[in-house]
């Protein structure tokens, strides 16, 4: 929520789903979905509220684009729309290590964030994401240091790449999945690693994974 001392409950609403419908749809509202929004009795009204909120240095708009809004934070540096996903812990591209808790992956406000694509919590719902150690997934274009975005899921298909956890040795690891009869196959993404293989009851799936993030070089 974007929230300053005393401004007036009307901007607070507009200001508040502005935010909200930019993180749901990665664009700006226009000017009549505020209206709608917000049961205001015209768009003159929106307007003028609008043009308040610029001078009083909550947000820039540029009145001859539809959708020219755009937010800005305390110091009038924009804001960013773009939803934010947890980032949990980290994840071996490489032997399987000692990790995360996948509980309250969702909503912990502990974690870091990093922002993803609109289209992914639509597409996904909840997701989580996981710093990549190792280079066994290079040849997927997953290198150490890369962040992983993770759709939580108990369940896979041949070929997706997974977040899989070893029971027996309460480790983690992140590889392409293969079912064979009744034994996993975990497969690296990199030709010089060899497959893991192990009982299908010692393999639990945590999650599916549904976008890579680079790191910065």
């Amino acid at each position: 929520m974007v929230s300053r001392r005393g401004l007036p409950h009307r901007r607070q609403q507009i200001l508040d789903f502005i935010q909200e419908f930019g993180v749901e749809n990665g664009i700006p509202p226009t000017v009549r979905d505020i209206q709608k929004a917000c049961n205001i009795s015209s768009t003159s009204v929106v307007d003028y509220n609008l043009r308040v909120l610029d001078r009083d240095g909550y947000l820039n708009r540029r009145p001859d684009v539809a959708r020219g809004i755009e937010l800005l934070d305390d110091t009038g540096q924009p804001t960013s729309n773009a939803p934010r996903v947890h980032i949990i812990g980290g994840i071996a591209a490489g032997l399987p290590i000692p990790v995360f808790s996948t509980e309250d992956a969702v909503s912990s406000a502990e974690f870091d964030t990093i922002e993803v694509s609109p289209d992914l919590p639509r597409r996904y719902g909840r997701l989580f994401g996981l710093t990549v150690t190792g280079s066994s997934m290079i040849d997927a274009l997953i290198d150490d240091g890369d962040v992983v975005i993770v759709n939580p899921t108990r369940e896979a298909t041949d070929g997706e790449m997974v977040v899989a956890w070893l029971k027996d040795e309460e480790e983690a690891t992140l590889k392409k999945f293969y079912l064979e009869g009744d034994r996993v196959r975990l497969q690296p993404a990199n030709i010089q690693m060899s497959p893991i293989y192990c009982d299908a009851s010692n393999v639990e799936i945590h999650g599916k994974v549904v976008a890579v993030i680079r790191k910065f070089a």
